[in-house]
């Protein structure tokens, strides 16, 4: 498996690819592939990776800035983050995650955030922070991890390419 950049032509791949992944998920909103779709459309996906087998897209992970009590910084959010069906639990969204982590501390990020299971991100140093919300979202939800320290603290926003209705 390899981990790369996304490319240009990768788009049908990922939009497909995330569908699948978060179809009859309890938690899904069913809006995941039109999120990133929106996010690379705007020009907002920070990072977004892909792991690949044999010439085959089968996981993608997403990355885009986030803004704090409405001011922009170097603070980013994660997800979301889709693997093929088939290859769930072999450790290939870890590892998109591991690398996406990596590649955001090498350009300068001071941070991430995301909407999660707080048993699955802690093995990444993922921490919930009640200083830092997201809406009327659980605290124990809404995770951050630092690179610098720094321990931000307010109201967290993500692009507008999550407010998507997603497909007709």
């Amino acid at each position: 498996m390899i981990v790369r950049p996304e490319m240009a032509e990768d788009a049908p791949a990922i939009r497909a690819l995330t569908a699948a992944a978060f179809e009859g998920a309890p938690h899904s909103s069913g809006t995941e592939a039109a999120i990133v779709d929106a996010l690379r459309d705007a020009g907002a996906l920070t990072l977004s990776l892909v792991a690949e087998t044999q010439g085959r897209i089968v996981g993608h992970v997403a990355f885009s800035p986030v803004t704090i009590n409405g001011e922009a910084g170097r603070w980013f959010g994660l997800g979301p983050v889709s693997v093929e069906p088939a290859e769930q639990r072999r450790g290939i969204g870890q590892t998109l995650i591991r690398e996406g982590l990596e590649r955001l501390k090498a350009l300068g990020a001071e941070g991430c955030v995301l909407l999660g299971d707080p048993a699955y991100y802690r093995r990444f140093g993922f921490v919930s922070d009640p200083k830092l919300r997201y809406g009327e979202v659980p605290p124990e939800y809404f995770q951050r991890l630092s690179f610098t320290g720094s321990e931000p603290e307010g109201e967290v926003a993500y692009h507008a390419g999550f407010d998507t209705a997603g497909p007709a």
